[in-house]
């Protein structure tokens, strides 16, 4: 069957996209799921949201600094098999966080272990698989692959928040479990392939035949070496910024506190999810149409004009609450927003890095969009519990989201530097 497929009338690249959007969606959903638990674990346990918000925040931050490792495991051992032993990974946390009895094994089971696991099969594996399979279509391929980060919110969250709601949020957890396990892990473990060249193909659009680089001996070591080469350039620090404050703005704030805010204002958990899944239905059509844009427009001016609007959003989000019309509009323009800024940035980090560069030094900018996400996890639960509201943090985010609208038109685009060379670094 795998014979046909790779000389069917498509090229196989377009079959790696649609698994690979298969499984980012399902890992996206999995990692969302804290803001479906935030109420209910506070009322089973009395933890307060400060407190989860901490196990959030921890997961947040491995999620992204598991993503530069991650992309060099895959360099090394090939994509399938990381993804392979994430989803394993992913099953075990979170069906053992049912019978967790104390903040720290939320931390430890959620934060780290399931936080780990779904940073290897993230946004990076998205960047790694466009690189690797296309040559044409790249930034389309980008856009539909990081779709999928809202698009899991979309599929998982009404249900999660549903089965916590009406059977308890340990039914939430099994879910997880047994998605990952039982439908995901055999999907990728007939289809995937490491790369176009291990089915005899070229990747598509490809004129010529691109030459496959010898595995690394130390993976780890690559994703150093990635972090090295991007620390010596200013556009990697302005790329790292910018994507701090789409992490801080997204993931982080409006992805895990948007339920909980919503309850504030009389909402229930199944409406808050609802909004969140409003939102990934209109990301898939934002950051797909954002891909397209990106082969044919300047993606600095593309960010400008997302972080722009994006700062607009969230800034009135506070004071759209009470009103079912100004919600529904919110959760329209922001999900056209979500991820859109992520093609152009893969773009531009390629552009300043080379394709052969772009998974790994991309992971690491990657990983600044999760650290900024775990910020405003924690803050936002944190202001929530000093100010009684979660107002101040939507503006704060918003504000910033202004300025990195400014810094992203201060980004270069130079000449491509594939052959840069690369100093080893000292034992």
């Amino acid at each position: 069957m795998i014979e046909r497929l790779v000389h069917g009338r498509r090229h196989y690249a377009w079959l790696i996209v649609a698994v690979t959007f298969v499984t980012l969606i399902t890992t996206a959903g999995f990692r969302a799921t804290p803001g479906v638990l935030i109420v209910p674990l506070q009322h089973e346990y009395g933890w307060s949201r400060g407190t989860i918000s901490i196990a959030v925040s921890l997961g947040l931050l491995m999620f992204g600094l598991t993503a530069p490792f991650s992309a060099a495991l895959m360099d090394r051992f090939g994509v399938r098999r990381v993804m392979l032993v994430a989803l394993v990974v992913i099953a075990a946390g979170a069906s053992s966080t049912s019978l967790m009895t104390a903040p720290w094994q939320l931390d430890l089971l959620w934060g780290i272990v399931v936080g780990s696991a779904t940073g290897a099969v993230s946004v990076p594996l998205a960047a790694t698989v466009a690189t690797r399979w296309f040559v044409e279509r790249r930034g389309l391929a980008t856009g539909i692959l990081t779709a999928s980060n809202a698009s899991g919110q979309m599929v998982f969250l009404p249900v999660l928040a549903l089965l916590a709601t009406d059977y308890g949020w340990r039914w939430a957890v099994y879910a997880v479990s047994g998605v990952a396990l039982l439908v995901v892990f055999p999907i990728v473990a007939f289809f995937v392939r490491d790369r176009p060249q291990s089915v005899g193909l070229q990747p598509y659009g490809a004129t010529e035949e691109v030459a496959v680089p010898p595995r690394p001996a130390r993976p780890f070591r690559t994703a150093l070496e990635g972090l090295a080469i991007g620390s010596r350039s200013g556009q990697f620090w302005l790329l790292v910024v910018t994507f701090f404050i789409c992490g801080l703005s997204t993931n982080g704030l409006v992805g895990t506190h948007l339920i909980s805010a919503g309850i504030d204002h009389g909402m229930t958990a199944v409406a808050g999810a609802s909004l969140l899944a409003l939102m990934g239905v209109f990301d898939i059509v934002g950051t797909t149409v954002s891909g397209w844009l990106t082969d044919r427009a300047d993606p600095r001016k593309l960010l400008a004009w997302y972080y722009g609007l994006r700062g607009l959003a969230v800034i009135a989000l506070p004071y759209a609450f009470g009103s079912t019309a100004a919600l529904i509009a919110f959760a329209v323009f922001y999900g056209l927003d979500w991820v859109a800024t992520v093609p152009p940035t893969v773009a531009l980090t390629a552009d300043n890095f080379g394709p052969q560069r772009a998974g790994v030094v991309f992971a690491w900018v990657y990983a600044s969009h999760q650290l900024g996400a775990a910020t405003a996890a924690w803050m936002g639960g944190a202001t929530r519990g000093w100010f009684g509201s979660y107002t101040f943090a939507f503006v704060a985010a918003g504000v910033c989201c202004l300025f990195a609208s400014g810094l992203s038109l201060r980004i270069k685009r130079p000449v491509l530097v594939p052959q840069m060379e690369i100093e080893p670094l000292t034992a």
